[in-house]
């Protein structure tokens, strides 16, 4: 029998205390399945990372519906969305936000401050690797900071404040794709597959006889923030704790948890962030489903997520075609219920 952890200045709800936010999931659900068909887990993983403040990598080829299910996403939690469409020649100012000489009522003359478009709740980076890495630099400070310093002055970003951004896996040429310390500022890394045919077929009769489905927002800001405050009262046994650590810890190649195909198959493991943001993602997923506790069915949800990024595969894995994902089943198989 294991004991539930919370921190110590945080003890424990009863269920009925955020009861109340299972019904704005569902909610949530059934205004965006009005718009995006299927990516049911794609939808609930950008609800965890919006729930944890986590900023997500997106990758899937294009005309799967990123950019609309980030636009639709913004609708209906009552929140701000712009979309940045990253180009070789874009510039940090562009993203930003720079200064501007004018003229005063006076007839004198001032700067003002022109935001960028990062001034919203949610933004959608859309291919981020095909910018140079002065101008993704300027969007993970931001990412990081929740703040934008220009000519001297910081001006805090909207709360909450969480970036979608996006890669193409397909087309590699003109790219400068992300080092690994910056892929590791991301909370989740997710993966937009193509849609099943019945799905397909429902997407074709929405789209094709001129009708667009109008969503309503559920929910705004105030109480976004509201429910980022309940994570911390989600409790987190310590058993869900103990698996996350072992997870994490057997991805080390070198580390004494390593077996045989991990040692063969991973250049470098996951680190610490792993098991911080893992053990935060568990507990959102809980509030989200309702459920009284994080529970190991909910670290087998998102260790994909979590851990994508994180886990480096090495040349014998190019060379055998061994993925990434394929080492993190493997993983998940030393997991038990």
């Amino acid at each position: 029998m294991t004991t539930p952890t919370t921190p110590p200045d945080l003890p424990a709800k009863p269920p009925s205390d955020w009861s109340k936010w299972q019904e704005k999931s569902d909610a949530l659900r059934r205004e965006l399945g009005k718009v995006i068909v299927g990516q049911e887990e794609v939808i609930e993983s950008m609800l965890v990372a919006l729930l944890c403040r986590g900023h997500c990598l997106i990758e899937g080829v294009p005309g799967l519906a990123k950019t609309l299910l980030v636009n639709t996403l913004g609708k209906v939690l009552g929140l701000s969305a712009h979309r940045i469409q990253f180009t070789p020649d874009l510039m940090p100012s562009d993203i930003l936000g720079s200064e501007v000489l004018r003229e005063t009522p006076q007839g004198g003359r001032e700067f003002q401050f022109l935001r960028g478009p990062v001034f919203a709740n949610l933004i959608l980076a859309d291919e981020i690797n095909r910018t140079p890495p002065k101008t993704q630099s300027a969007l993970l400070e931001a990412m990081q900071e929740r703040q934008v310093s220009v000519a001297g002055n910081t001006i805090a970003l909207p709360r909450p404040f969480v970036v979608f951004a996006t890669q193409n896996p397909i087309e590699h040429e003109g790219t400068y794709p992300l080092p690994e310390a910056q892929l590791d500022r991301f909370f989740f890394h997710l993966v937009v597959g193509y849609p099943s045919r019945e799905q397909e077929k429902e997407v074709v009769l929405r789209t094709s006889g001129g009708h667009r489905a109008e969503v309503s927002a559920v929910t705004n800001a105030e109480e976004v923030l509201e429910w980022q405050t309940l994570l911390g009262h989600v409790p987190l046994p310590d058993h869900v704790l103990e698996t996350i650590l072992d997870l994490v810890h057997r991805s080390r190649p070198k580390g004494p948890q390593a077996d045989e195909f991990v040692q063969k198959y991973v250049a470098w493991g996951a680190g610490p962030r792993a098991s911080q943001f893992l053990a935060e993602a568990v507990r959102a997923l809980a509030l989200v489903r309702g459920e009284t506790a994080a529970s190991v069915e909910e670290v087998k949800a998102l260790a994909r997520p979590v851990l994508r990024h994180r886990v480096v595969p090495n040349y014998n894995a190019t060379g055998d075609g061994v993925t990434v994902d394929q080492i993190i089943d493997h993983l998940l198989k030393g997991i038990s219920s």
